[in-house]
């Protein structure tokens, strides 16, 4: 392939060739042609340009297939175009001769056709330049058409749509000529010259203006007949034509030159009312539709309708939304008269009626809904409901004098009924869609919207009230607040008018509309409207059998009720169940007797009412069966089975009943079979077991019944065929934007389309297909298919003895019909079977006896020899799955062989496609049928028959086969690849592109090729680039094809290789092709265009985005025009379109694609990102629809809003955003909140507006979030107070994310503030709409979140300000403060309960944040922050937030512990359910209380925090709540905990009251703690742990715990698991500190029983005593009964998680073992060091013996933290740990237990034992001691020696290893040590035993003396050397001090002249160091200080020493000097002069 790279054909490759490959070369080559072309300069191309003709024109003979002519003629157009034009005429005439040739044979048919298109892509390019030879070649083509075959006369339109789109104008004197080929074409047999017929006249009308002026009408004639017979893509094109031709009749300005021409202007009424003729009376116009009306057929075939209504949608969105607005009345009374009466023919039977209602709410839904903004969709809602208004007068006045001439009068309700219809079903949609922007037309009394519904609910016609009861449905969905009321009005009015039918069935209809719509609406509606309904039911079904006139009605509305409310689920049923069950017994006969009784006695009516009420029953429980699952326990099976017998006995009676009783009773007893098998489809077969012989009879009857005549083949099989074998099929059955229209073509002219009066129940059930109306089928058809289904079931589960029989009889009717008849009953009973073999396949069960086989072999094989596609489809399903269900291999080589049998014989299309689909389901269910051969032959026999070109047919269900082969043999198809690529490529460049369904197979064996290969595509050797050259260049050619499904595969394909091969994908062409397409009119191609995407961005979104960016700059012709990538990029484009989709699947697909942009782009394109959210948001903010710009931008401008969002508004393009639909505006919002997310993760500018601004400073390319905070808050300001309520909880979340993040970012220009608080207004101004009446409160809820974050973030200082938000709290709880029965009835009990807790959680978190802020006032912080300095200053915040709160904190304690009770009680385990309190808690009903639970569990932890604060504040010691609790209806305080209602009258005592509260608090937390969910949140926990140490912070509640044992060892157990399960630091570190207090209350309560004993005892002896602590006098600790113990277990846990090297078994040692100590992180730190402060306080909650039993442990880990982290740090540190060991070890070892006498000897022994350890730990063992700080050491011998008592550290071998490890240490270099050294030798040389501190002077006085006198000879050159003499002086003078007397003088003699010698004189002193300067002065003062202490000694030294003295005075006065005269320092000069050395000759003994 890369030899075809060049600009010349290489001939010599190409002659080497075979045919295949030569055809691949080529289209290889001009592929790569075309590219190079555009990129070579202008003079090379001319000088190949000659050869390069000469080469392309000659390919001309080689037949090329039509991907290769296309690309041929395009490269010829553009060499031509770039080079010179001279020879360009010779090329013509070259393509007109080869056209004339008279050659008629088909190899020369590819020649001619190239000839053709080379002549389009030529004129097309070069336009006028070729404008002279035009009239030649234009009258060649045209004479050629004549004679073409199809293809031909496809090529010669779409040749002459080219050639008039280059000519333009130019090409007027053709014009004529060309409209009368195209006429002909228009209505050719071949579908494709159809729709190249319509795109040719497309191209025409542009110049051609008597198209749309004197010619239209023909020109609509002709579309209407092109309409009949037509597929899809014609009825696309053609209606686009027609569309478009009357758009521009209506709209054009005749320019002036025209004025000659007679010119017709055509009004809107004239095009209105010739669409109105299509619709109407179809192609045959006005002449012939007399006559048909007095023969009395319908004329109008459904096509031709659908494609007018196609043609009316695109007409109107051609006009545009603002041409809709304005002209809307007129637009929408004309569609409402096509179902009028003025026109019966429409609507004369009901299946037309319910076809044309279809096609009218089409055109409705897809202009209002996809044209107009939500302004403009206001507006229209108005008018259809005047529409709907004047309708109703109608019908009243034809009511009112109905007695006068009653028969127009009911035909005009009649006819007016299909208007109203459809009028109420588009209401209710846009209703749907607006969702709560929809409140204010509500509310709106002048429309008078809901009671024009409600007054149409009376209705004569069944329909119209279905249809009224469904908007009301869609109203309660949109608007949630009106459901309650509107239920309320339509029972009322139920109840009212029980004695007229049409009130009865309209309003019930009505309910259950309603009942349907809670499931929609989270917040509900209030439990007890279940009971009215129920009760009403009752009453309607009770009351039945009074009125004969009302019966039927009245029974149906019961059922139907009761039916509706099943759907509330669960919760609301179970307290109706037991009355429901009753009715349901009731309504069948008690045994078979009766039911003989009741066939004599009933007369036609009796029966009808009986069905339908029993159909009713049935329905009622389907309902309940499939809604409440959770309610069928085996004692509600055993009570709904009883009825069900006689139901069945009933079924096999119905046929003898209708014998009797004749037609009336045909639809009730239709009706009464349909629903008893949908509930047994439900029901588990066992419970019908007895039955299933009769239901198996019953259903056979069925489905052979002599009187079906309508082929339902289109809804029965579907469901029974594979999903990917339907595509082969028609296109209708694949999705696409027409749907619902073309559903009805789907069907076949007899069968009527689904519309919900063919079955009211489903009114309250959720549509499969969206949110659209339910579409039932007629009885008669949904019959079939629900006994089609549970034949399936009963059949695999009745005796295989009995199976035989039945499967016999069904053959046998097969056998006995004929002609149309047989068809139908053939489908039905291979549905039928096909549902059984299904069935048992998935059941895993066995087929029964050998004949079953043999019968199902049949029926099977004749199906797939059926006429009937579908059926055939069906059947090679069944096929399969009868191999499947053997599972027995020779059985399924023989059906294989009979397939390929058949196949190599038969030469018939029907044969050749059943069978070969059927070789490809074996496969799919059995894998490669095992044997290879088969494989083998298999593909053979595919690949003959994918070559066969005369059938289409054939190929493309070979190709399909051959595509599921390819998928299920996997790895076996490896040796196939090579050969099938080459076949699949050799088809897609020669089957004909009027072929889309070939193609489209060949799309899907690439794509099954290419999964096949997998990675191996990335490889480089030889033969796997050739497969993946050709893979690529099957896709191009496929993404060339004029057909959307071929090119939605292509890019499946390209999607499939990017994934397995992405280096070899071209990415800019593939993101090309994705961006041309992303608008396409075709749905599949959209979902094929953003799976791919989706995948793309989710690897390299930068790349794509930048691609589509660079697309729409080059792009020479403009992308489709929606996409306006080259403003708003690619991802605005996407969101224009979400805005724009209708598909939900399409919909998600595009959320994620721009999601994942987001999350990888939103950083770096952070103003791009932002500006989208931005204007789509702000798009909302008030613009009126599509109408011009300009009038928004004034109406901008009054409001003054913040200028830029209007800067750029210039044209109507320049705004991408004209007023999105809310669900978009939500999405952008959430959008916001993820950015927010993103710049969190990436860099911290983004919130620090100082860095911000530099880094902006150093590049302006720099982006940072924190820069568009003013933005942020605008946007979520404008979310927080729109219409919608989705949009303001988006807003309001926005909003809380912006306070979170931005809470702490000061201010740079007013320091000591934060950049939020410049936003205040906006934000209170934002919440405060969120407070009003009417807002629902699930928003309250939200908001009350933002308000306690705005308040406790500190963003606001001042009281004042503070207060506007606190206000709203304020009035939010005087609301709740009525408890939960005052509250709205709007919305479900639970709803209020939400509103509640949300209040009460707002409170306690600004609670919290102010009695922290509190303390931290109290006890200043070390850190400080600019916030806190703030809050500071602003003294009166820190309190006065307190002060805020204290007002209020009366009623909140009371409401917070009522609230805390209700968790407490919902929490129960459910066996204590029969204890709970009947009514419900203080916020929540017993109903309700499962939705209640997640309420509780989203907010009781900040509660319980804010409760135990209070409890804490009050110490516990507070008046008795009740005071003052008479505001609430029921006084919920915790002090009703506990006692039954009745004996009220018990008052408990405050202590009691104190208790209650404490177990409270603390059961719930210990509860919580110890089952901790997975899905507890981080705020739970810590809230939970910070409300235990609150609590833990007052006597009283530490007493309680100190003295229950048992509670304080639950709750550690409980915190040690907290700890296992959580690693997050803040958790365990909260968790220790109540740890830390729990032993704080257990050592309180042993000092006081101690001191208590000690009183009473006083005056016996001390032995008796009795021991109290843990471990009393045995010493012994019981694991899981002590407290120590526990403790202890957690403590170790802690430790050893951080130090694993504490844990012996893991040393693999009990020794100590040196080993490098570790530096653990800043939460490791602080964890081990809070472990140890607990350690430490064990000894005191023991008794002596209990102590002894504890400390080795307590050494081991204290001593073991000590030496694992002991690390040298610079400066001598300590590292925290360290410090924190040493604190422990000093808490250890001063415990009064070391002095206690019972413990004293034991306590001694193991502290020398520590003491030993500590030293060994310096002792090298492996040379590894050197890690170690010396320092760290030091100090703890220090701490032992000073702490312990002396009889531990004075035995001499421990005190001589501790005075050598001082020796040793002061020998160490390190000035730091040597400081801490001395330090330490300091502390111990003042201890006031001698026998303790002796030793350590006698040893190492003389050492420091050496040393300070070394100094004394090398001056001190730093700081550090400085601060050693410092320190050394400073332990010689505590040496004079500790002396005794007479030793005392000689010391002072020896410190003196050491000080001496450092004093400087006047000279010296001026030019001496500073260090020096310092050590003069510091040697001064203390000579001045000793002195005159020691005076004797001083004179006597001074006067023995000359030089002293001198050098003394010389200083004293130096320093007078220097003190007058401040000297310069100078830091150079050396101080002069030698000391004399003073030898220390003292001895000490």
């Amino acid at each position: 392939m890369e030899l075809a790279h060049s600009l010349l054909l290489n001939e010599e490759a190409y002659n080497q060739l075979g045919e295949v490959q030569k055809a691949e070369f080529i289209f290889e080559w001009l592929r790569y042609l075309e590219k190079l072309l555009l990129a070579t300069s202008r003079n090379d191309v001319k000088e190949k340009q000659k050869t390069l003709v000469e080469q392309l024109l000659s390919l001309l003979n080689n037949s090329p297939g039509p991907p290769t002519r296309k690309l041929l003629a395009k490269n010829l157009a553009i060499l031509y175009s770039i080079g010179d034009t001279f020879s360009v005429y010779e090329a013509i005439d070259k393509c007109n001769d080869l056209i004339r040739s008279k050659d008629d044979s088909p190899s020369y048919l590819p020649t001619k056709l190239a000839a053709v298109v080379c002549l389009g892509s030529l004129y097309k390019k070069l336009g006028r330049i070729l404008g002279n030879t035009f009239t030649d070649t234009v009258g060649n083509i045209l004479k050629a058409v004549k004679s073409a075959e199809s293809q031909g006369r496809y090529e010669i339109m779409l040749s002459l749509q080219n050639i008039l789109n280059g000519l333009g104008a130019a090409a007027a004197p053709c014009h004529r000529d060309v409209y009368k080929a195209a006429r002909s074409c228009l209505t050719d047999r071949s579908m494709a010259v159809r729709c190249a017929a319509a795109k040719c006249l497309l191209e025409l009308q542009n110049e051609a203006i008597f198209m749309w002026s004197t010619d239209v009408d023909s020109v609509a004639a002709l579309c209407f007949k092109s309409f009949e017979g037509s597929n899809y893509d014609v009825r696309i094109s053609v209606s686009k034509l027609l569309g478009t031709i009357l758009a521009k009749a209506v709209t054009s300005k005749h320019p002036g030159t025209a004025s000659r021409q007679s010119i017709r202007r055509v009004s809107l009424e004239e095009v209105l009312e010739l669409l109105g003729t299509g619709f109407l009376r179809g192609s045959s116009g006005f002449l012939r539709a007399s006559g048909d009306m007095l023969k009395g057929t319908s004329s109008v075939s459904r096509d031709v309708r659908v494609g007018v209504t196609q043609a009316y949608v695109v007409f109107v969105s051609t006009l545009g939304g603002a041409w809709l607005e304005k002209n809307f009345a007129a637009f929408l009374s004309h569609i409402l008269s096509l179902v009028s009466q003025s026109h019966p023919k429409a609507t004369q039977t009901q299946i037309d009626a319910v076809c044309c209602r279809r096609c009218v709410s089409f055109i409705l839904r897809t202009t209002i809904g996809g044209l107009l903004g939500e302004k403009a969709q206001l507006a229209v809602v108005k008018d259809i409901c005047q529409a709907i208004w004047k309708l109703k007068k109608v019908m009243d006045a034809v009511m009112s004098d109905g007695n006068l001439e009653t028969r127009v009068g009911s035909t005009d309700v009649a006819a007016s009924q299909h208007m109203l219809v459809c009028a109420l079903q588009e209401l209710g949609n846009l209703i749907h869609n607006l969702g709560t922007t929809a409140a204010p037309l509500l509310q709106d009394s002048s429309t008078g919207l809901l009671d024009s519904i409600l007054s149409v609910t009376l209705h004569p016609s069944i329909s119209v009230r279905l249809a009224a009861a469904w908007c009301l449905h869609c109203i309660a969905v949109a608007l949630p607040s009106y459901l309650t009321p509107l239920l309320d009005r339509c029972l009322e009015r139920l109840t009212g008018h029980k004695s007229s039918p049409e009130a009865v069935t309209g309003f019930s209809f009505a309910v259950a509309a309603l009942l349907g719509a809670v499931k929609h609406c989270p917040l509900g509606i209030p439990h007890g409207k279940g009971k009215i309904i129920m009760t009403l039911a009752e009453d309607l079904l009770c009351s039945a059998a009074q009125n004969s006139r009302l019966s039927a009605q009245r029974t149906q509305a019961g059922w139907l009720l009761i039916a509706a409310l099943m759907t509330l689920g669960p919760a609301v049923v179970s307290h109706h169940l037991a009355r429901v069950l009753l009715l349901w017994k009731c309504v069948f006969p008690a045994s078979p007797k009766d039911l003989e009784t009741e066939k004599s006695r009933g007369d036609s009516f009796t029966w009808q009412v009986t069905l339908e009420g029993r159909a009713g029953a049935l329905c009622a429980i389907k309902s309940f069966v499939s809604h409440c699952g959770d309610l069928l326990t085996e004692e509600v099976i055993q009570r709904l089975l009883p009825p069900l017998p006689c139901a069945v006995d009933l079924l096999t009676q119905l046929s003898s009943i209708l014998k009797m009783y004749g037609s009336p009773l045909k639809t009730p007893s239709v009706v009464y079979r349909q629903r008893l098998y949908e509930l047994l489809i439900l029901l588990p077969p066992e419970t019908y077991e007895g039955n299933l012989c009769a239901i198996l009879k019953e259903l056979a009857a069925d489905l052979t019944a002599p009187d079906i005549q309508v082929s339902a083949s289109t809804f029965l099989l579907p469901p029974l065929c594979h999903q990917d074998d339907l595509l082969i099929l028609s296109p209708l059955l694949q999705e696409n934007d027409h749907r619902f229209i073309e559903e009805q073509l789907l069907l076949g002219n007899g069968v009527a389309c689904g519309s919900l009066e063919y079955d009211p129940y489903l009114i309250y059930e959720k549509d499969v297909e969206g949110d659209s109306v339910p579409k039932p089928l007629p009885p008669a058809l949904s019959v079939i298919s629900s006994a089609a289904k549970l034949f399936g079931v009963v059949c695999a589960h009745v005796g295989e003895t009995q199976r035989l029989p039945i499967l016999e009889q069904l053959l046998d009717s097969i056998k006995h019909t004929k002609g149309a008849r047989q068809q139908v009953v053939q489908l039905h009973v291979v549905s039928s079977v096909s549902s059984f073999l299904k069935y048992v396949a998935l059941s895993k069960g066995c087929l029964g006896p050998e004949e079953m086989k043999r019968f199902a072999l049949t029926l099977v094989t004749g199906a797939l020899e059926s006429t009937n596609p579908l059926l055939r489809c069906a059947a090679a399903e069944a096929w399969a799955r009868l191999a499947q269900v053997l599972d027995d291999g020779a059985f399924t080589a023989g059906l294989a062989q009979v397939s390929f049998d058949k196949l190599k014989s038969a030469r018939d299309v029907v044969t050749r496609t059943g069978h070969s689909l059927a070789l490809g389901s074996l496969h799919r269910y059995l894998g490669g049928i095992s044997s290879s051969q088969h494989l083998n032959s298999c593909i053979g026999i595919l690949y003959t028959l994918a070559q066969d070109s005369t059938s289409p047919d054939v190929q493309t269900w070979a190709l399909h086969s051959l595509s599921l082969i390819i998928d299920s043999a996997g790895p076996l198809y490896y040796v196939h690849v090579e050969p099938t690529l080459s076949l699949i490529i050799m088809l897609l460049l020669n089957v004909p592109p009027t072929h889309a369904e070939v193609h489209q197979s060949l799309g899907r064996c690439l794509n099954a090729l290419i999964t096949t290969l997998g990675p191996e595509l990335q490889g480089n050797s030889t033969s796997i680039s050739t497969l993946r050259a050709s893979c690529l260049l099957g896709c191009a050619v496929m993404q060339d094809n004029p057909d959307c499904l071929v090119q939605a595969q292509a890019i499946s394909c390209l999607q499939q290789l990017h994934m397995f091969a992405p280096r070899h994908v071209n990415l800019s062409s593939l993101v090309s092709c994705l961006c041309v397409n992303l608008y396409s009119p075709y749905l599949l191609l959209r979902r094929a265009v953003l799976a791919c995407l989706r995948q793309l961005v989710q690897r390299e979104a930068a790349e794509v985005s930048e691609h589509a960016v660079m697309l729409a700059k080059d792009s020479r012709e403009e992308l489709t025009p929606d996409a306006n990538i080259r403003e708003v990029g690619l991802e605005g484009a996407l969101l224009i379109l979400l805005d724009k989709e209708t598909d939900e699947r399409l919909c998600h697909d595009i959320k994620e694609t721009l999601n994942y942009m987001l999350t990888s782009m939103a950083v770096e394109k952070l103003s791009l990102w932002l500006k989208l959210c931005k204007d789509v948001l702000a798009a909302s903010a008030d613009c009126t629809a599509i109408t011009c710009v300009d009038t928004m931008q004034e109406e901008e401008g009054d409001k003054g809003d913040d200028a830029s969002v209007l800067t750029t508004r210039h044209d109507e393009k320049s705004h991408p955003f004209t007023n999105p639909r809310w669900a978009t505006r939500v999405f952008a919002a959430e959008c916001v909140c993820r950015i927010i997310n993103q710049c969190e993760n990436a860099s911290s500018a983004h919130f620090d507006i100082a860095l911000a601004q530099e880094m902006k400073k150093k590049d302006s390319r720099n982006d940072f979030l924190v820069l568009h905070l003013a933005d942020l808050i605008r946007m979520a300001f404008m979310a927080a107070t729109d219409h919608s309520d989705q949009l303001r909880l988006s807003g309001l979340e926005m909003l809380l994310v912006v306070i979170r993040r931005f809470a702490t970012v000061p201010e740079p220009e007013f320091p000591g503030h934060v950049i939020l608080e410049q936003y205040q207004a906006n934000v209170g101004a934002a919440l405060r709409p969120a407070f009003t009446s009417e807002t629902p409160p699930d928003v309250t809820a939200k908001a009350c979140q933002v308000c306690s974050a705005w308040i406790a973030s500190g963003v606001v200082s001042d009281l004042n300000d503070l207060r506007r938000v606190h206000q709203l709290l304020v009035s939010s709880l005087t609301k709740i403060q009525a408890g939960k029965e005052a509250l709205s009835h709007l919305y479900n009990e639970s709803a209020s309960t939400m509103e509640i807790l949300a209040v009460l959680k707002a409170w306690a978190e600004v609670y919290i944040i102010a009695v922290q802020r509190h303390k931290n006032h109290r006890q200043p912080l070390k850190t400080t922050s600019c916030l806190e300095d703030s809050i500071r200053n602003g003294s009166c915040s820190s309190d006065g937030l307190l002060d805020l709160v204290y007002a209020d904190l009366g009623t909140l304690s009371r409401l917070w512990l009522a609230a805390l009770q209700d968790f407490a009680l919902l929490t129960l385990p459910s066996e204590f359910a029969s204890q709970l309190p009947a009514e419900g808690g203080a916020f929540y009903t017993a109903e309700t209380s499962e939705n209640a639970k997640l309420q509780y569990y989203n907010s009781w932890a900040l509660i319980l925090h804010a409760t135990a604060l209070w409890l804490t504040s009050t110490g516990f010691v507070v008046a008795d709540p009740d005071e003052g609790a008479s505001d609430l209806s029921r006084p919920v305080t915790p002090t009703s905990m506990c006692q039954g209602s009745s004996s009220g009258a018990t008052i408990k005592s405050p202590e009691d009251v104190y208790t209650d509260r404490f177990h409270l608090i603390l059961g719930i937390s210990v509860e919580f703690l110890c089952s901790l969910r997975s899905d507890a949140t981080m705020e739970s926990i810590t809230a939970c742990l910070y409300a235990l140490q609150a609590l833990l912070d007052v006597p009283w509640p530490r007493s309680k715990i100190g003295s229950d044992q048992d509670l304080g060892i639950e709750l550690l157990n409980v915190l040690h698991r907290v700890i296992l399960t959580r690693e997050s630091p803040s958790i365990q570190l909260a968790s220790l500190e109540v740890v830390r207090q729990i032993i704080c209350a257990a050592q309180e309560h042993v000092k006081e029983k101690r001191r208590s004993a000690e009183v009473d005892d006083g005056a016996a002896e001390k032995e008796t005593l009795p021991e109290f602590g843990e471990g009393k006098d045995t010493g012994g600790l019981v694991p899981g009964k002590s407290l120590v113990f526990a403790t202890l277990e957690l403590c170790v846990c802690i430790l050893v998680r951080q130090l694993p090297e504490l844990n012996p078994k893991l040393t693999g040692s009990p020794g100590v073992k040196a080993r490098k100590p570790q530096m653990l992180s800043e939460d490791g730190s602080r964890l081990v060091s809070a472990a140890l402060v607990i350690l430490s306080e064990l000894p005191a909650v023991c008794s002596p013996e209990g102590s002894i039993s504890i400390l080795p442990t307590i050494l081991y880990l204290t001593i073991g933290v000590l030496r694992e982290t002991a690390v040298k740090l610079p400066g001598g540190q300590l590292s925290s740990t360290v410090a924190a060991s040493l604190q422990a070890l000093k808490g250890i070892l001063s415990s009064p237990m070391a002095r206690a006498e019972k413990s004293h000897t034991a306590w001694t022994d193991l502290l020398r034992s520590a003491l030993t350890t500590v030293l060994d730990c310096w002792d090298p063992v492996d040379e590894t001691h050197q890690e170690l700080d010396e320092v760290s050491l030091l100090t703890a011998i220090t701490v032992f020696i000073l702490s312990t008592s002396p009889e531990v550290t004075t035995i001499p071998c421990l005190q001589k290893r501790c005075i050598d490890k001082f020796k040793a240490t002061l020998e160490i270099k390190d000035p730091m040590v040597q400081i801490k050294t001395y330090q330490l030798l300091h502390s111990i040389f003042q201890y006031p035993n001698p026998a303790v501190s002796y030793p350590y002077i006698y040893s190492l006085a003389s050492c420091i003396m050496e040393k300070l006198q070394e100094i004394d000879k090398r001056k001190p050159e730093n700081t550090a050397e400085l601060q050693i003499f410092q320190e050394g002086i400073k332990v010689l003078e505590t040496l004079v001090t500790v002396a005794e007397e007479h030793h005392r003088s000689q010391l002072v003699a020896c410190l003196l002249p050491i000080l001496i010698s450092f004093l400087l004189d006047e000279n010296a002193l001026g030019s001496a160091t500073s260090i020096m300067r310092n050590l003069h002065d510091f040697a001064l003062q203390n000579l001045m200080q000793i002195g005159p202490q020691y005076s004797s000694v001083f004179k006597s030294l001074v006067t023995s020493s000359p030089a002293l003295k001198a050098r003394l005075e010389a200083a004293i006065k130096g320093n007078q000097e220097s003190v007058k005269v401040k000297i310069p320092t100078s830091k150079y000069t050396k101080s002069p002069g030698k000391n004399s050395s003073i030898q220390l000759k003292t001895s000490f003994l």
